[in-house]
């Protein structure tokens, strides 16, 4: 076990486009909470032989928890996860507006060395279109913030296909980012998802969406804009400085093995993909009784393990390695996947050479339609 993915679900505002498990936080149980994660956390490493290389809180909203209560997970996470200094990276999703002074110092003094912010745009109109509260100012301020601090290594949240936007209001966005000394974006289109205020308004017929043709056309941009820029892509959806890979993100691309801890948070734990309750009073009385809270545990077959070594390692820019699959599983990817690589070859969305397979241009944007070739074959 080399990474640890821990999960804040509380959020001060809940964003038109989120579907993940998320709360408002007024009237919630926090303190007790963040006292049943280390609890977890204390019971998973009891139970599992561990070296985390990496940690990454998420969310709902990280920075919603006052800079007293990240101080007590800061100090839980220490206790019951190992060294942090150990840590290669130790990351956190932020909102700008949140991020106080305050809140920074606690984080820098436990030894998170990587930030994570929610940009999302910066047109204000857009982003109040989509539920978000913080401004363009915000986004400036919170960086210049935390680099006075002594973070370095920030990584920026783009979003694209939102609605009512055009591609020069996208090209707008990637100008003023490029502003900013920053060492790494994730720029993702929208995906409408179940159970979240644009599902509602587009089964209403209320949500104007940019045309298929504008999105792709973004897509094009942020890979031709980065590129420009000096951020080379190494996932279907990231841009880094040479160095500035998230290696947390890397784990799940890898197919490696990672903790899940918190309410609704997802593992893959020798062999295991495992997947916490949700409902955070659950959650807390799961914690109290057993010390984990599993809503389920998968044993993940090799057959299964070989389907996401493919559609997760074709989301990175270098692909499938056909050495490390070997490795991992004593036989060669093209005799298991000979038709599907064929197929995909001959349609021009993958390059399939001696050192691996990746997605070829055509690839990256019709990324789902390769992926699923890989799905549900066992």
């Amino acid at each position: 076990m080399q990474s640890a993915y821990i999960h804040i679900p509380f959020c001060h505002h809940i964003c038109h486009y989120c579907d993940f498990n998320k709360v408002f936080f007024k009237q919630q149980p926090v303190d007790e909470y963040i006292e049943m994660l280390i609890k977890e956390m204390h019971h998973a490493a009891q139970k599992n032989e561990h070296q985390l290389k990496t940690i990454f809180i998420g969310g709902g909203t990280p920075t919603a928890l006052s800079a007293s209560q990240l101080n007590r997970l800061m100090e839980g996470i220490r206790l019951e996860l190992l060294p942090v200094n150990e840590l290669v990276e130790f990351a956190i999703e932020a909102n700008p507006g949140e991020l106080t002074s305050e809140k920074l110092e606690v984080l820098k003094n436990a030894g998170v060395n990587r930030l994570s912010i929610g940009v999302q745009s910066f047109n204000d109109e857009l982003l109040h279109r989509i539920g978000r509260v913080h401004r363009k100012v915000d986004v400036f301020r919170t960086i210049e913030q935390a680099q006075k601090i002594g973070f370095d290594n920030i990584s920026i949240d783009l979003m694209y296909g939102l609605p009512g936007q055009t591609v020069d209001d996208f090209q707008e966005s990637l100008e003023t980012a490029f502003t900013l000394n920053v060492n790494h974006f994730s720029a993702y289109s929208l995906i409408v998802e179940p159970k979240t205020v644009f599902y509602n308004l587009m089964q209403k017929g209320k949500l104007t969406l940019p045309p298929q043709d504008e999105e792709a056309q973004m897509y094009e941009l942020a890979m031709e804009e980065m590129e420009k820029h000096g951020f080379h892509q190494y996932e279907i959806s990231n841009y880094a400085k040479p160095g500035n890979e998230s290696k947390h993100n890397l784990t799940y691309w890898n197919n490696d093995y990672y903790f899940g801890f918190g309410a609704g948070a997802h593992g893959y734990i020798n062999g295991v993909r495992t997947s916490n309750t949700g409902p955070i009073k659950k959650y807390i009385e799961q914690i109290k009784q057993k010390s984990e809270a599993f809503q389920s545990e998968i044993a993940v077959s090799k057959e299964e393990a070989m389907e996401e070594e493919m559609f997760l390692g074709l989301r990175k820019i270098e692909g499938v390695s056909k050495a490390t699959f070997l490795k991992k599983f004593g036989v060669q990817v093209d005799h298991i996947f000979s038709s599907q690589i064929d197929k995909l070859a001959d349609l021009d969305l993958i390059i399939c050479d001696e050192k691996g397979i990746r997605l070829t241009h055509k690839g990256k944007l019709l990324g789902n339609e390769v992926f699923q070739e890989f799905i549900g074959l066992s």
